[in-house]
């Protein structure tokens, strides 16, 4: 029975990052038929247009330009794609180029200006397709003259640890960009721009995933302030962004594009994946294995410690009375949650999550397995996806006489579970619709 759940919830896992690849999606929803570019109900007269540009930015925009060069082939005028490093494809027509992930560097700002420089040549008659996929807030970067590399990769150390969600932390990264938060757009402007989406962020809203780019910009100078005030981040800030947050709070920085902006009248933001499609491709393998299964929720958020605590209880209620699912059962989450951090391991949210859990269903009498793992490859700064815990890990936890408090509070999830031999290692999907949780539990004896 435990070679079963854990057989299961690798071809779950397999299938949902299947149902969100980013090649087949664009393959999936777009379509050229003689002169007529067709991408879901939107149809373009070939005829029409001048030029085409294809743009991009995210840890998943490299397959969905391959697709486009397919489509497309000679078609396109030009081209530039911003990866992270290592997710690089070969491409005919548009230029890849890899850049910092998730602190940016010299690179994020080098490619962007070739980006900016291709946007730049685009009329009134030409159609630019844009790429975007989580990651591209880091890789899509160009400053202010008076912020430099070093002051904004601080910037985004003090976001990352602080424990801000990923909302809180693209509002300020908007603030203190010339590209987030619309302004890429009005770059492109007066062009036709039609941007493809793969979202990683919660409730898929078009100004939060890779901080925006191309879609109006809801939030405010006021609210950026706020936040680095709610974390205590103010006097930690470098004095150039400090300064210039304040320049926007009295007005003398014009705000990011809102909605009314006569800009958006030539844009269209189409969100082709995101994380409820992979779920759904899990629940149908769980499904026809045999197991009952429902996705609790696509939008799970918050500290990993209290989401944990949330779960725990779910997991050991529905074991016990069998009332969400019965047994075999399966229970799937999606979302992502947030670590503070406060020691210096190594680790990321899924495998702190697991390791929490680890902690909270130590009781848990019937066969179970739980997995955390992110649908980009990636878990924080290591090698690992996430973590995978079942009903013998605390007993392989005792034998080898390691306490979880320890860990915990230096946050060193993954030398925990390097121990155990149960990080989940899968390397880059090509992929990044934020984090799915699998729980899956039986109550037949092994």
């Amino acid at each position: 029975m435990k070679e079963k759940l854990h057989t299961l919830a690798q071809k779950m896992y397999q299938a949902a990052i299947k149902a969100v690849d980013p090649f087949q999606l664009i393959m999936d929803h777009c379509a050229v038929h003689e002169q007529t570019l067709h991408i879901r109900d939107l149809t373009i007269d070939l005829t029409t247009i001048e030029k085409i540009y294809i743009l991009g930015a995210g840890k998943a925009s490299a397959p969905m330009a391959v697709a486009m060069e397919q489509l497309l082939g000679d078609r396109i005028a030009d081209g530039v794609v911003i990866v992270k490093y290592g997710h690089a494809q070969a491409t005919q027509k548009i230029k890849i180029r890899e850049a910092g992930h998730p602190i940016p560097d010299a690179n994020s700002l080098n490619a962007t200006a070739e980006l900016l420089e291709v946007a730049g040549k685009c009329g009134e008659n030409d159609l630019v397709i844009f790429l975007l996929s989580g990651g591209g807030s880091a890789l899509l970067e160009q400053l202010p003259p008076e912020i430099n590399l070093g002051d904004l990769q601080e910037l985004n150390r003090l976001l990352l640890a602080c424990g801000a969600n990923i909302e809180e932390i693209n509002t300020v990264r908007k603030h203190i960009s010339l590209v987030k938060g619309g302004q890429l757009a009005k770059r492109v402007y007066p062009a036709r721009l039609i941007s493809l989406i793969l979202s990683d962020v919660i409730g898929d809203p078009l100004s939060g995933i890779a901080s925006g780019p191309t879609a109006p910009d809801n939030t405010t100078f006021e609210q950026a302030w706020q936040i680095l005030t709610k974390y205590g981040l103010v006097e930690q800030l470098p004095l150039s962004i400090k300064k210039y947050l304040q320049k926007g709070l009295t007005q003398q920085i014009s705000e990011t594009p809102k909605k009314d902006d006569l800009i958006f009248r030539r844009v269209t933001n189409l969100i082709l994946g995101n994380n409820r499609l992979a779920l759904k491709a899990a629940r149908n393998v769980a499904r026809k294995n045999g197991f009952n299964t429902i996705i609790l929720t696509d939008q799970a958020q918050g500290e990993v410690s209290e989401i944990s605590k949330l779960l725990s209880a779910l997991f050991k209620s529905t074991v016990q009375y069998q009332e969400i699912v019965a047994a075999p059962g399966c229970l799937l989450i999606g979302g992502e949650p947030t670590v503070h951090l406060k020691g210096n391991g190594l680790g990321g949210r899924n495998q702190e999550l697991t390791l929490h859990l680890l902690k909270q269903l130590k009781t848990l009498q019937s066969p179970f397995y739980f997995a955390s793992i992110g649908t980009d490859g990636t878990d924080g700064p290591t090698d690992a996806a996430g973590a995978w815990i079942d009903r013998d890990t605390f007993f392989k936890t005792l034998e080898k006489k390691m306490e979880i408090e320890p860990y915990l509070a230096n946050n060193d999830s993954y030398h925990f579970f390097e121990k155990l031999n149960q990080l989940i290692k899968t390397g880059p999907t090509g992929t990044n619709v934020m984090d799915m949780m699998i729980f899956l539990f039986t109550s037949n004896p092994e």
